[in-house]
């Protein structure tokens, strides 16, 4: 038997007003803080020659703010990222992942003004609870096929969807060519390669 592994959503997505809203989840990240015993050492050391312990005690200060402040980096990076997600996916959250539209991460970098590979580092491995099941982010991203005039009309996720579709409706005693279900696509606008 395989163990079951449990999901805790990084981002809840909910609809409000009308309107889809992100809500990062801080559950799972630790509440930090600097102890006040060696904000106090180092106020009453401020004063008098520097020396070795004062010099360990500032150091090892530095390196608490600079692992608080990218924590909560790191979690405004997840928001923004989301935010845009969501933005973008309007269709998607209102009718499901027959709505999906073409998204690739330069896009969003583009749009919250990151490097891709930020914007990849901060979706893998992550989730986004939304009112129609709970997703990982890199499944937000796909790329564009099937314009007639070589534009991207779907997302091939919605894509592979709609050859599910026809590959369920189809008989079994009798499967449809590869060709067929080219043509069965070309009739909705799609143009694709028979492999």
């Amino acid at each position: 038997p395989q163990e079951t592994h449990y999901i805790l959503p990084d981002i809840y997505v909910v609809e409000a007003g009308g309107e889809f809203v992100v809500q990062v989840n801080d559950e799972g990240i630790p509440r930090l803080k600097i102890s006040k015993l060696y904000q106090e050492m180092l106020k009453k050391g401020a004063g008098k020659k520097t020396d070795e312990a004062s010099e360990f005690v500032k150091e090892k200060l530095r390196s608490a703010e600079w692992l608080i402040k990218s924590i909560q980096n790191r979690q405004k990076t997840i928001e923004k990222v989301s935010k845009a997600i969501v933005a973008k996916q309007q269709e998607f959250f209102k009718k499901g992942p027959k709505s999906l539209k073409p998204m690739v991460l330069k896009d969003v970098a583009n749009e919250i003004g990151m490097h891709e590979s930020t914007v990849s580092r901060v979706t893998t491995n992550k989730y986004m609870h939304t009112p129609i099941g709970t997703f990982e982010l890199k499944y937000f991203f796909n790329t564009g096929i099937g314009g007639k005039d070589g534009s991207a009309d779907i997302a091939s996720e919605v894509l592979k969807l709609k050859i599910k579709a026809i590959f369920d409706a189809e008989s079994s005693k009798k499967p449809l060519s590869d060709q067929k279900v080219v043509e069965i696509l070309a009739q909705e606008g799609l143009t694709v390669a028979r492999r």
